[in-house]
């Protein structure tokens, strides 16, 4: 396999949707502490990385998004982080063979930090490092940190991963309906600071659906020269008879992946509600279009 920043370079890749959204399909409870399956079921797990495999991914995550000490702790698990990550990480690696990248996925601690919660920013650091140590002995390629919404969380963590790997690392934020992140911050200023922080690959995931993340991504092409990565949700979840439904067909989806793909991002995937036939669809249409040179960059 190439080098992942030289694969961005030459083509656009594909990573995978919602592993969350899987689990649940296959009949795993909500209220189920996701990682911890990589223990207690991790043919399942590897299932769901096949799924997506079979659609033609480039790049499949590992099933720790929630795998940090301070989550794990919410469900008793605290004291199996090591293990969780690590199993996770070899889940993907063993799924992944030598034809797919496996990005070590990481995602918020769930709690606030200094200066809005007691938790310091060091002591958010350590907890990321624990994580992405754990994720690199279990055999990721890349890191990627997912639906961030607090700039001094995203700094946390990019140090974390930082202290124990120069691999290739993903940081990809949250926003609103606005555009803005849950915290308020404009797209071209989170974009710069994750950019000056160290991640190679800027991104948006979650909460919203593909329109208003293109949106953002219009605004953000401008100001920087990093790469780009979009993992939109299929769309805002509506609830149908006490379920979220999300109703963004994979049709609808590939329409706006070539979309992206005109504004220079270089990594598409889903987010909430994706699944394997989205991935399908958005692998065709993505294969169906060059990528074009990015707009050029404004001065910030």
């Amino acid at each position: 396999m190439k080098d992942f920043l030289t694969a961005l370079d030459d083509r656009v890749l594909i990573c995978d949707g919602a592993m969350g959204t899987m689990l649940y399909s296959k009949g795993v409870f909500i209220s189920r502490c996701f990682d911890e399956m990589n223990l207690s079921n991790p043919q399942l797990v590897r299932e769901v990385h096949q799924d997506y495999i079979k659609a033609g991914v480039d790049i499949i995550e590992t099933n720790t998004f929630g795998g940090n000490r301070t989550k794990l702790m919410s469900h008793g698990l605290a004291e199996q982080t090591q293990e969780i990550n690590i199993q996770g990480a070899r889940i993907a690696r063993e799924a992944a063979g030598d034809s797919v990248y496996v990005a070590g996925a990481i995602g918020p601690l769930g709690i606030r930090i200094e200066p809005w919660g007691k938790m310091a920013i060091d002591e958010a650091k350590d907890i990321f490092r624990e994580q992405a140590k754990a994720l690199l002995t279990g055999g990721v390629d890349v890191f990627i940190l997912e639906t961030f919404s607090d700039l001094n969380e995203v700094y946390a963590a990019i140090q974390g991963v930082r202290e124990v790997s120069d691999r290739p690392l993903i940081a990809q934020m949250t926003i609103e309906e606005d555009g803005n992140s849950l915290e308020g911050t404009p797209p071209e200023v989170f974009m710069k600071r994750m950019s000056d922080w160290g991640a190679e690959v800027l991104g948006l995931n979650c909460s919203v659906g593909p329109q208003t993340m293109l949106d953002s991504i219009e605004r953000i092409a401008g100001v920087t020269s990093k790469k780009l990565s979009v993992q939109p949700n299929a769309g805002k979840p509506k609830s149908i008879e006490g379920r979220n439904i999300y109703l963004c067909s994979p049709e609808y989806m590939a329409s706006y992946a070539k979309k992206f793909v005109q504004y220079g991002v270089r990594m598409i995937g889903g987010c909430c509600g994706t699944t394997p036939q989205h991935i399908r669809a958005i692998r065709g249409a993505v294969r169906s279009v060059s990528p074009t040179t990015r707009p050029t960059i404004v001065a910030y």
